[in-house]
């Protein structure tokens, strides 16, 4: 069976702001109606990424290929209307003496079946009755609609959005990230989104590249973002989680001050190794029988859940996820037991470079 190959491809891209590179040696692909996401903290270079591949940046090394063909190279970059390549604003960069459907119509007026396209944006996004209101009389979900309907008109072969939901609120926020998803997917639309929130970046994506101090730390689902991650870093800044120290007992083991925990991964380090392993709130679970005691020193009310701060006799400190059912107060003392499937570790601090790579493999269950 012949693969596909990737719609968009970035190949050792280093690219910045005039002799500056912010990115270096980037290297991912992006497949035919996938949503990726480039997430990370600010100034980590995923907005310069994503510029890049919208032409706005040139590239100082590496190249971009948009369905096989070069569309940026070292002193070379491919001008931004000709790529094909739609594009959804931070602030969405209505015009505001246009109305909602001669924005959407803006980029295909001189189609012949404009107003049979603008018709149909309307009815995806959902604002079939708002196309003579002019912005200014939306709300920011409205808008954002808007302009996604406008970015999608022209039929680009990619759409770029850059930080699209940062402007409304949390929980509007998070209806309109599923929305914008199942409008993409409903259009077989490939698409690249930038954010610094990781419930969004789940939300709407098929696969996330994790960005540190202009570097991709890892391209990935966001399962195995969350229960793979390759770097300290991943593991720390994806999700929450707290680091203990073990030792390598054998590949699949490894002897903590909770325990043995064993996994379903193996690690080629010798027996004796010092680790560091990752510890997930659903990692924890409650036990009230089992020896091992920790002390609740804060909690987070969730809804159907609760977040407990819990500190282990040596001082050191989890979190863990129980069901809301129940409710401890902070000070009081519960039996915890280790359920982590995934036994993620890492070398102890200090005894490598922060960010080397883990090669582990899939032990036999």
């Amino acid at each position: 069976m012949k693969h596909e190959p990737p719609l968009l491809q970035l190949r050792d891209l280093a690219c910045g702001y005039g002799e500056q590179s912010i990115v270096q040696h980037l290297n991912l692909h992006l497949n035919r109606g996938d949503i990726g996401c480039l997430l990370g903290p600010s100034g980590c270079g995923k907005t310069t990424t994503l510029r890049a591949i919208a032409g706005f940046e040139p590239v100082h090394q590496g190249e971009i290929h948009l369905a096989e063909s070069v569309i940026s190279r070292s002193g070379f970059t491919l001008a931004p209307e000709k790529r094909r390549i739609g594009m959804v604003f931070q602030d969405y960069a209505l015009f505001p003496h246009l109305t909602v459907a001669e924005n959407i119509a803006f980029g295909i007026r001189k189609q012949p079946d404009c107003s049979r396209i603008v018709s149909e944006m309307l009815e995806l996004v959902h604002l079939a009755a708002l196309g003579r209101r002019y912005p200014h009389e939306l709300s920011g979900g409205q808008q954002q609609r808007v302009a996604l309907a406008r970015a999608l008109a022209p039929e680009p072969a990619l759409l770029l959005l850059d930080e699209p939901f940062s402007n409304l609120d949390v929980e509007l926020r998070r209806r309109l990230s599923h929305e914008v998803r199942e409008i993409l997917k409903a259009r077989n639309t490939s698409a690249i989104l930038v954010t610094h929130d990781q419930e969004e970046a789940f939300a709407v994506s098929d696969q996330v590249g994790v960005f540190k101090d202009g570097r991709l730390e890892q391209w990935d689902t966001p399962f195995n973002l969350y229960h793979e991650p390759l770097t300290p870093f991943v593991a720390s800044f994806i999700g929450q989680g707290y680091f203990i120290r073990g030792q390598l007992l054998d590949p699949e083991t490894v002897q903590t001050e909770l325990g043995v925990i064993r996994g379903n991964r193996a690690y080629t380090w010798p027996a004796g190794s010092s680790v560091d392993v990752l510890l997930r709130p659903d990692d924890i679970v409650y036990k009230p029988d089992s020896p091992l005691r920790a002390l609740i020193v804060g909690k987070t009310f969730l809804g159907a859940s609760t977040l407990y701060r819990l500190q282990l006799p040596t001082g050191n400190q989890l979190v863990a996820i129980f069901t809301s059912h129940a409710d401890y107060p902070t000070g009081q003392e519960v039996g915890i037991a280790i359920a982590a499937d995934h036994l993620v570790v890492f070398p102890a601090q200090g005894s490598v470079a922060a960010h080397e790579t883990l090669q582990p493999t899939t032990a036999a269950r």
